[in-house]
């Protein structure tokens, strides 16, 4: 359990934090990486909900999953925090993830046919499922520990489900299959996520997540995006579009930046594209999971930005 606790928590309060539930999700392993004592869990059926509920103030922080090394973006997450009243990353953390066959105990293999879970597990499971269970139908759960859930109470209509070991535990299920992926090894990372007025210091190993509106018809539009960082010597950890939602064609770009706000090398960049972009969306600064510190080359440091304002201003006064 942290006890560095990411952005400054509510004074006076015990800080409530939503997060994709139920209990025995992956989304709550990751909450207790970062969750100070005495945090209360507040568990949400999607993503969106969970972020709904820190707009409202239901709750603090929410905690949701952002990528998957298989499957990538989660599209889900990606569109809410783009959309409605801004919020900010203030942490991010990575689960690996290992899946179960869970069943009702007494159930036979033959006896599954249908098997619950959330879409990214499926899609990282499909291929032993059907060669484990052919002809086996994947039904889609809101999340893992729901498909568990749902099982455990003989309200499901499915045999099987795949979710982590500790909802097998929690509802009382049988593991059938132990360990079950097509990519043993596979992570999860989740973020967690609050208001504005909550920015994590800069640490040298940062990210800065953002999104991207390009102008519409203009050609080469993506290149002068992508120049914004190049030339500032500003690296990317992710890049990926994601639809507008106002008409087909139309797309944003949601970006991770290796570094921080406060950077010199970052503000220029962010300047260059608020001049050239539509609409640019700040989503955080924060440190990085795996504290790989960024390597700046010679003439994108903070100090060789300031010596060229300086020689700048000289010219000015003279």
């Amino acid at each position: 359990m942290s006890t560095n606790f990411p952005g400054p928590a509510p004074a006076g309060e015990h800080l409530r934090i939503a997060f994709l539930g139920p209990f025995g999700t992956f989304t709550e392993q990751a909450v207790w990486q970062v969750a100070p004592s005495g945090a209360e869990l507040v568990p949400k059926t999607s993503a969106p909900q969970a972020l709904a509920a820190v707009r409202s103030g239901e709750a603090d922080r929410a905690v949701v999953p952002i990528e998957n090394s298989i499957e990538g973006g989660v599209n889900a997450t990606l569109d809410a925090l783009s959309h409605g009243e801004p919020l900010v990353i203030v942490a991010e953390m990575v689960v690996t993830v290992s899946f179960q066959l869970a069943v009702r105990p007494g159930t036979r293999p033959e006896e599954v046919s249908r098997v619950g879970t959330h879409p990214h597990a499926w899609a990282q499971c499909r291929n032993w499922a059907e060669r484990t269970f052919p002809g086996a139908v994947h039904v889609p759960a809101t999340s893992t520990a729901a498909a568990a859930e749902l099982l455990a109470s003989g309200e499901a209509h499915f045999d099987a489900a795949l979710c982590n070991a500790t909802s097998v535990e929690r509802y009382g299920l049988d593991t059938l299959y132990a360990d079950v992926a097509d990519n043993p090894g596979a992570v999860t990372r989740f973020v967690m996520v609050a208001k504005p007025g909550n920015l994590p210091p800069a640490t040298g190993a940062d990210k800065t997540t953002i999104q991207v509106a390009l102008p519409v018809n203009q050609s080469g539009a993506l290149l002068t995006l992508l120049e914004q960082f190049s030339v500032r010597g500003v690296d990317l950890s992710r890049i990926e579009s994601r639809p507008s939602g106002d008409g087909l064609g139309n797309y944003n770009f949601s970006i991770d930046i290796v570094g921080h706000v406060s950077e010199e090398r970052v503000q220029a960049a962010l300047v260059g594209l608020h001049r050239s972009s539509p609409e640019v969306r700040f989503m955080g600064s924060y440190p990085r999971v795996d504290g790989v510190r960024a390597e700046v080359p010679v003439g994108a440091r903070d100090e060789d930005f300031r010596a060229a304002r300086q020689w700048v201003a000289e010219i000015l006064s003279s």
